[in-house]
């Protein structure tokens, strides 16, 4: 580790003020960014740490109807609180990492990330949730830009993920059991209007949306509906794991897992 200094706000005002020092960094649950710096990959002069700011912790219902939850609110959190609202999104955080990493990791520093092989940023898509920053709010579908990359600007901050909640949801998720993280894994929502089907840990652009799934689901929700799809293994992460044809695979084995489990 290096010399750095660390600021800890208390107000998320606060905390804005203090990412405008140079090379200032937020500082959510750590749990990449810790390794990270220890790597000397990142060297920032100072972490905003944003565990102590209250009104960012926390999940509640909207007078909408949708899931909101705190940027800094742990996975452990999520997975006991949302249970009784949004048991799909629950028992995605619930199987994240390890006890340590749930308790210390938050919501707001994984959709922040955006690791290619993060389990939120599925749920968020998936749900097509909309994430609020301490300037606006921006849909899922616009907020995953791909690997590592999102549509925050510099000194923004994740403070809200609010999820619409859909008549059911399933998380299916084949874990590289070194990391656990997904070697793949994919969120199905079922709403009234349609299926959403986000994908994670496959793709070299990050988590993403498998449209034709989420057509032939939308007409028939089974999973005999996506037995002849196949996803294509075009841009898709090939490593001593998997390769890009045995991940596309998955996909479509992950996808109809999930949908199996709703009915």
């Amino acid at each position: 580790m290096y010399n750095f200094d660390i600021a800890k706000p208390t107000t998320i005002a606060d905390a804005v003020q203090a990412l405008t020092a140079d090379e200032a960094q937020p500082l959510s649950g750590g749990q990449t960014l810790i390794p990270t710096l220890k790597a000397r990959l990142a060297m920032p002069s100072t972490l905003v740490s944003l565990h102590a700011i209250d009104e960012m912790k926390g999940v509640c219902m909207d007078d909408e109807g949708r899931l909101c939850i705190g940027g800094a609110t742990t996975h452990a959190t999520v997975m006991k609180e949302a249970e009784a609202h949004y048991p799909g999104l629950a028992s995605l955080a619930a199987r994240i990492g390890d006890p340590a990493v749930r308790n210390r990791g938050t919501i707001g520093g994984s959709i922040a990330n955006n690791d290619p092989s993060a389990c939120y940023p599925a749920g968020a898509l998936g749900s097509g949730a909309t994430i609020c920053t301490n300037s606006r709010e921006i849909a899922a579908d616009d907020y995953f830009l791909g690997m590592f990359e999102t549509a925050l600007e510099e000194g923004e901050i994740v403070t809200e993920v609010k999820f619409p909640v859909p008549e059911k949801a399933h998380y299916e998720k084949f874990i590289q059991p070194a990391s656990r993280f997904p070697l793949v894994a994919v969120f199905v929502a079922k709403f009234a209007d349609g299926v959403r089907v986000a994908v994670t840990g496959a793709s070299n652009n990050g988590v993403f949306r498998w449209t034709e799934a989420e057509t032939a689901l939308s007409s028939n929700f089974s999973a005999d509906a996506v037995s002849n799809l196949k996803a294509s293994a075009d841009d898709m992460i090939s490593d001593l794991h998997g390769s890009a044809e045995y991940r596309a695979h998955l996909i479509g084995v992950m996808t109809k897992r999930a949908v199996a489990a709703m009915s």
